[in-house]
């Protein structure tokens, strides 16, 4: 077992941050529409509690973080590592429009193409973080599950409204 510097804490720190702070800055927009706006809104049976939504993405969020921190750890030289990041930093961008789209806009049918866009972004970047971490690629499984699951919950709100 190695133990961390604390350059490498400070990273860690750093690399989960960002897709919090990402989050929150998504959270504005979302909450203005939740309790107006989405309320009117008809939605299939298996939607969750509204509860449910924060600590989901807050642990989604944790584990990208310690993905992208597992990757940059392999060093940021590597060009598969450079582009790991980017793909990353896109993908980050699209997940908080698509709460721009969505709630911000109010625009479900938006919101499906995004998330759509979205859910590509996540494969490409599982497939980049595979060639330099499996570890760091497996950690965005649960990321995809979920957002695979907000894809149908998306769908499904077009479908009934």
């Amino acid at each position: 077992m190695t133990t961390l510097s604390t350059r490498s804490i400070l990273l860690l720190v750093v690399c989960i941050l960002i897709p919090l702070i990402t989050g929150v800055v998504g959270s504005f927009f979302t909450a203005a529409s939740v309790s107006g706006w989405y309320v009117t809104l008809s939605k299939p049976w298996f939607n969750p509690p509204g509860w449910v939504f924060g600590p989901a993405w807050t642990i989604l969020y944790i584990l990208m973080g310690i993905s992208l921190w597992m990757v940059i750890r392999s060093g940021v030289q590597e060009q598969q590592v450079r582009l790991g990041i980017i793909v990353f930093g896109i993908q980050l961008f699209v997940n908080l429009f698509w709460s721009v789209i969505f709630f911000g806009m109010q625009s479900p049918i938006g919101g499906l193409v995004c998330i759509l866009v979205l859910l590509s972004l996540i494969v490409t970047m599982i497939g980049v973080f595979w060639k330099i971490s499996t570890r760091a690629a497996y950690l965005l499984v649960p990321y995809l599950c979920w957002t695979t699951f907000a894809t149908l919950l998306n769908a499904m709100i077009v479908i009934l409204n």
